[in-house]
């Protein structure tokens, strides 16, 4: 089979940011809106109170102090608490699609490529605008690119996932070279009236071009040496929202047609079987842990990623053998490990050897070696 390799990345940034500050003030003020206007069922037991939140709090449990979203004014009106983002008319690229050609761009412009180089798009993120067409065929059409595309979605795992599907395709012989693109919508996902989730999500599109190791031009390679995948099975992180809804009355509207989480059992669970994981991969490739110079994880929380690397290295990491974008970024589901790769990969040295590693509902775990050329 082919060698096959990563050849560029690209990196898409919607242009408003949201900090702590501002996200506490509006939910604050949301909070107190709410407990007044239901004063009288809260004193009669009805109604639980909300609680106000806080940017001790928000960092303390995630790492987060900012985050990039499509629509700023209409998550911070105390009046809507989600985005505000018109619906497009069919003639126009959808929202997804928008994202994913600017990430795409840079992505082509890394690898040296054009579209005419490309005969396969994969759309893989954690939730999908529309149900058909594919957004990934959608955005085939928009960069010209002749050949086939396909859209998947394993949550938070979704970008590890597509790696490995370009990969095989490539491998193959079905493909010269792969699109894998990650439009990450999360904002129009998240409940931004709950205390213990409003926080965690931000907007983002990361891209990937995955080509023929012999045929590649660029100056960013990372051979793949090897990927593994997981699921198992949980309720603990979930979404319900789909097509059915319309046909039960009473769900429409519900919490859990949005992001739902029971955060410690997550912690509890994932952190191990990712660290089991990493370190059965890398010793199924003959590669002791100490010899990976670094980590792109997928950055949901700090605390995971420092205690998942702690695991793996029998220490705390240093700040450049896992990198942190969340701060910034917050959760970006499956963009998260991308950026993280995207933005600390060209300081390290050729033959240096490193781990992109997602991980998030299904539970869903994906693994890639890379090794930069």
């Amino acid at each position: 089979m082919q060698k096959v390799v990563i050849s560029g990345t690209g990196l898409y940034t919607p242009p408003n940011s949201i900090s702590n500050e501002e996200l506490v003030v509006s939910f604050n003020a949301y909070v107190e809106k709410h407990n007044s206007e239901n004063a009288d069922a809260i004193a009669q037991g009805e109604v639980t109170p909300l609680a106000p939140s806080s940017t001790e709090f928000i960092e303390k449990a995630s790492g987060i102090k900012s985050r990039y979203v499509v629509n700023k004014s209409g998550i911070l009106d105390v009046n809507r608490m989600r985005p505000d983002i018109p619906e497009r008319s069919n003639d126009e690229w959808s929202v997804l699609c928008d994202m994913a050609i600017k990430a795409a761009g840079q992505a082509l412009e890394r690898a040296g490529r054009t579209a005419a180089d490309i005969d396969g798009v994969i759309v893989a993120c954690s939730n999908l605008q529309r149900a058909y067409p594919a957004i990934a065929v959608e955005v085939q059409e928009a960069l010209g690119i002749v050949g086939f595309g396909f859209d998947m979605n394993v949550a938070c795992s979704s970008a590890t996932f597509g790696i490995q599907a370009a990969a095989n395709s490539v491998q193959l012989g079905q493909a010269r070279a792969v699109l894998m693109v990650n439009p990450e919508v999360c904002s129009g996902h998240l409940n931004f009236t709950d205390r213990d989730s409003h926080f965690i999500f931000g907007d983002a599109c990361t891209a990937v071009i995955v080509e023929r190791a012999d045929e590649a031009v660029s100056h960013h390679q990372f051979e793949i040496l090897g990927t593994k995948l997981l699921t198992k099975y949980s309720n603990n992180i979930r979404n319900n929202f789909g097509f059915l809804n319309r046909a039960d009355d009473d769900s429409v509207g519900a919490p859990d047609k949005l992001f739902i989480q029971q955060g410690r059992k997550v912690f509890k669970d994932v952190c191990p079987m990712v660290a089991e994981l990493i370190g059965e991969h890398l010793e199924e490739h003959s590669m002791p842990v100490t010899d990976i110079k670094r980590f792109w994880l997928h950055q949901a929380n700090l605390n995971m990623n420092m205690l998942i690397a702690r695991k793996l290295l029998g220490r705390d990491p240093e700040e450049h053998e896992a990198p942190v974008v969340l701060d910034e970024y917050a959760n970006t589901s499956s963009a998260g490990s991308i950026i993280a790769f995207h933005k600390h990969q060209d300081d390290l040295p050729v033959g240096a050897p490193g781990v992109i590693c997602s991980f998030g509902a299904g539970y869903s775990i994906g693994c890639v070696i890379v090794r930069k050329l």
